[in-house]
């Protein structure tokens, strides 16, 4: 199999039995949480610096869950590293062209909202 070209990370964000999802103008979906890591970054610091860029929540890193593989709009192969992530700190969302709704909701209304098949089936791995 061919090396991944793209690297991405983010967080399944869980909060009083609620899930964090994020709406993207841009592409018009609903995901999780995540974006790509910086050079000389780690993925761990990537994950918790997107998931506050995108929600305004400080978090802290659980337990990493399974990656994803998958080809991107480019062509090229991405390779996206998940955690399931705690607030310790919410800083307040604030709306941009690139997040503009932060929803709280239960692990079945994520699996109506998610665009992705592949986050709605890490939020079904809740239990």
């Amino acid at each position: 199999m061919a090396e991944p070209e793209v690297f991405a990370a983010g967080g399944l964000v869980v909060r009083d039995g609620l899930v964090a999802i994020v709406h993207r103008p841009r592409y018009d979906d609903w995901s999780l949480p995540k974006g790509h890591v910086d050079e000389g970054e780690s993925f761990e610091q990537a994950a918790l610096r997107e998931v506050e860029e995108e929600t305004g929540l400080r978090c802290t890193l659980g337990q990493e869950l399974r990656s994803d593989t998958y080809t991107d709009g480019r062509g090229r192969l991405k390779l996206v590293r998940w955690w399931r992530m705690e607030v310790v700190e919410d800083l307040g969302f604030e709306p941009d062209e690139e997040v503009d709704e932060l929803r709280w909701v239960t692990p079945a209304e994520a699996a109506e909202l998610l665009t992705y098949p592949s986050d709605r089936e890490l939020v079904a791995a809740l239990g």
